[in-house]
């Protein structure tokens, strides 16, 4: 019986019995005497094997409802999404419009102020004059 129990013993070590060689290793470990270690590891691996977890299938199904609302959902966020990316892209526009007309404006001040001074410059020669009459009182006077 000791020789069988070394066999099935070398045969479990080497990965090489079947379950029914297994059953009768375990049934001949409780029979006889010694072999301690071994006993203890079968009644570990049995223990263990009680406490693996069941798989409990549910006792009733659940509906699965339809999701449409969810692609209707979807649809209407691109579509909001869409109308606000297009107002900011017109207001950005709108606002690039509106700054180059103002530069366009200051352009336009600017040509026109530089025409006024160019137009100022024989007024220039008369700023050292003291009075008017120094300039039309010598006609006057005559």
């Amino acid at each position: 019986m000791n020789q069988r129990i070394d066999e099935l013993l070398e045969k479990y070590w080497e990965a090489e019995t079947s379950l029914a060689e297994e059953q009768e290793l375990k049934g001949l470990l409780q029979s006889s005497e010694g072999y301690e270690d071994e006993k203890v590891l079968f009644s570990g691996l049995s223990e263990l094997s009680a406490e693996e977890p069941t798989i409990k299938t549910p006792s009733r199904a659940i509906p699965i409802r339809s999701r449409n609302w969810i692609n209707w959902a979807a649809s209407v966020a691109i579509l909001l999404g869409s109308v606000w990316g297009w107002t900011v892209y017109e207001q950005k526009q709108a606002e690039q419009q509106a700054y180059m007309e103002v530069m366009q404006a200051f352009a336009l001040i600017k040509t026109n102020l530089a025409k006024g001074q160019e137009e100022m410059t024989p007024m220039n020669d008369l700023k050292y004059l003291n009075t008017t009459n120094q300039l039309f009182g010598k006609a006057i006077l005559k």
